[in-house]
């Protein structure tokens, strides 16, 4: 689904299609809202640059490894994921040359979708959450909600349209799922198995 999504967006982009006009409309009207102060949104923006993001990721696996809690393979898978991004998104933006909001200028501003700073975003902070915390649910919704963060302050901020950050998460899930999944941790020598619990016997 991420996949044919990400190919609608482009192909929307590429024709000049509705959505890329309603796109376009949406994004003029964040940019000109007081919502948001322009200071947060620049620091939100700024979280998905790969010199925060990044260290942040290293950070998680350094973690992880000490802790015994993901093996080498797992965090070299992660960083190979990392890696990646900047390997799908270049050849990306080149080749669809969107151009930027009005508050970027023409020329050679021009490579705008998919969002470099979101897609980093969506996949260092995704697989530090991988790293340390595994399937529980909780640091997956702070996860979305600091994306969620970094994609209104790149909007706001007027360096991307809506739909480049859209875009990005569209690539980053499909790569995020490419990592290993932790497994569960092995139970401890002499603990029951999991399973119902015996009925007692009247």
């Amino acid at each position: 689904m991420c996949v044919v999504l990400f190919a609608l967006i482009a192909w929307q982009v590429a024709v000049h299609g509705p959505l890329r006009a309603a796109d376009e409309r949406l994004g003029a009207a964040v940019v000109s809202t007081a919502v948001l102060p322009r200071p947060l949104a620049g620091f939100l923006a700024d979280l998905g640059n790969a010199t925060v993001a990044v260290p942040v990721l290293l950070a998680a696996c350094g973690w992880a490894v000490r802790r015994g809690r993901r093996t080498w393979r797992q965090v070299l898978a992660a960083c190979l994921c990392m890696a990646a991004v900047p390997a799908l998104v270049v050849p990306l933006k080149l080749w669809i040359a969107r151009p930027g909001p009005p508050a970027m200028g023409p020329g050679p501003h021009d490579g705008f979708l998919p969002s470099g700073h979101a897609a980093t975003a969506a996949v260092a902070y995704g697989l530090a959450v991988l790293l340390l915390a595994g399937r529980r649910r909780r640091p997956w919704v702070a996860f979305a909600l600091l994306n969620a963060a970094v994609g209104l302050g790149l909007v706001r901020c007027g360096y991307h349209w809506p739909l480049d950050v859209v875009a990005s998460w569209c690539l980053a899930i499909p790569l995020l799922r490419c990592v290993p999944r932790p497994r569960p941790s092995p139970l401890p020598p002499g603990a029951p198995p999991l399973g119902p619990a015996p009925r007692s016997v009247r």
